[in-house]
């Protein structure tokens, strides 16, 4: 039970920036592309209590953990977009979308560089070096479960943005069953081929960034 709170604890903070600072970044693109509903609402801010789901942050993850759920699954209040408000909204509406996966990938990038550092300075603590490595995988798991193309993921609005009009329209209409699908598909582990490649090609692509500072302090 004691390992099991300690990795808990490990998450946590990751787990809290990666969800605030993906939906303010939703947030903050919506804006400048013409919607200011979320900024209204004062969903583009930094404080995590914004944009947690008492239920979907909150409970089902916790309680999927604490039982020993093979997969697990969370969400957070959904950033509110006005396509309609969007200066040229099939377009725009895929720059919205995939600013919450690059505001993840920035993140596991700036988790890595905090790895680097602590291994620099010689910082041994154990519980820092677990976050660090913590941070970098919940940023890329969200990243590549974002961009799977189903509505109303974000790869799924990505994907609306770029069919002609007819295509995107039909494709549309997945989206009052794509939480199902994406649910069946995890409960099925079809998700992960998806999920690892993803991962890892963000991954591979991170580590080439950082290897000029990793082979400096080598």
């Amino acid at each position: 039970m004691n390992e099991t709170i300690q990795n808990f604890a490990v998450y946590v903070l990751p787990i809290l920036f990666a969800i605030t600072l993906h939906e303010a970044a939703h947030a903050y693109a919506a804006r400048y592309f013409g919607d200011a509903t979320a900024y209204l609402q004062g969903r583009m801010s930094l404080n995590p209590v914004r944009h947690i789901d008492p239920v979907g942050t909150l409970l089902i993850p916790i309680v999927l953990y604490f039982v020993g759920s093979p997969f697990l699954f969370g969400y957070a209040k959904p950033v509110p977009v006005e396509w309609g408000k969007l200066r040229n909204p099939k377009r725009d509406m895929a720059w919205v979308a995939l600013a919450g996966p690059a505001a993840n990938l920035l993140m596991a990038l700036l988790w890595m560089l905090f790895s680097i550092a602590l291994v620099a300075f010689q910082v041994n603590e154990v519980f820092f070096l677990k976050m660090a490595q913590a941070g970098v995988v919940v940023n890329l798991v969200i990243f590549a479960f974002n961009l799977f193309p189903v509505p109303p993921l974000d790869g799924g609005r990505v994907m609306f943005s770029i069919l002609p009009n007819r295509l995107a329209y039909k494709y549309g209409r997945l989206e009052p069953y794509g939480f199902f699908i994406v649910l069946g598909l995890l409960f099925l582990q079809v998700l992960k081929f998806w999920m690892i490649p993803v991962m890892i090609a963000a991954q591979t692509v991170l580590q080439l960034l950082v290897s000029p500072l990793t082979f400096l302090l080598s």
